[in-house]
């Protein structure tokens, strides 16, 4: 896994509920089935509705119209992130879509576990409120090794919290296969 990733921010707001990453009339394709998996990516946050994205209804679509995956690899939040049901889909459908790293200011217990067992995408904590600090289109850069996000549009840094032993479960593929690397299974 890359220790530095840098790409361009899509910023949400407080309370980003799993039907709003993906709704449930779309869970109906296949995640073994690459064809269909697709389509996870080209329905994600597709559901968020103007006042939580702090965009016009429609002005920036996650992923553009006929597209399977977004220009946006990082997904900056506020509180609560993924909240509502416990499909793992959520953060599957944000790693079909190309994301690689979510930065909020918290979670939902399942969803962040969803994202670190599955190895879906990267979720950090940030120290602060950051989703007023970044613009969706803003190029941002995240340092693993240091927890810290610098917004490269405006030159501010913001400190994460650590990542402790996730880390290496994500950069595995998941807990099974860390399971299956680290010989438990």
């Amino acid at each position: 896994m890359e220790k530095v990733i840098t790409g361009k921010a899509f910023v949400l707001g407080d309370n980003i509920d799993t039907d709003q990453i993906i709704p449930a009339e779309h869970l109906v394709y296949s995640m073994d089935d690459e064809n269909e998996a697709k389509m996870y990516g080209k329905y994600a946050l597709s559901s968020v509705p103007a006042d939580q994205s702090g965009l016009p209804q429609g002005e920036i679509p996650f992923v553009k119209d006929g597209e399977y995956e977004s220009e946006y690899s990082i997904i900056i939040g506020g509180s609560n992130f993924g909240c509502g049901s416990s499909r793992e889909h959520a953060p599957y459908a944000l790693m079909k879509a190309g994301a690689k790293v979510i930065a909020a200011e918290s979670y939902a217990r399942i969803f962040y576990r969803n994202s670190v067992d599955g190895g879906f995408v990267v979720p950090y904590e940030s120290v602060e409120k950051i989703n007023d600090k970044i613009k969706t289109g803003d190029e941002v850069k995240i340092d693993l090794d240091d927890n810290k996000i610098t917004n490269l549009t405006t030159s501010k840094s913001f400190d994460l919290k650590p990542l402790g032993n996730v880390l290496p479960i994500i950069s595995a593929g998941g807990l099974f296969e860390y399971a299956r690397k680290s010989n438990m299974i």
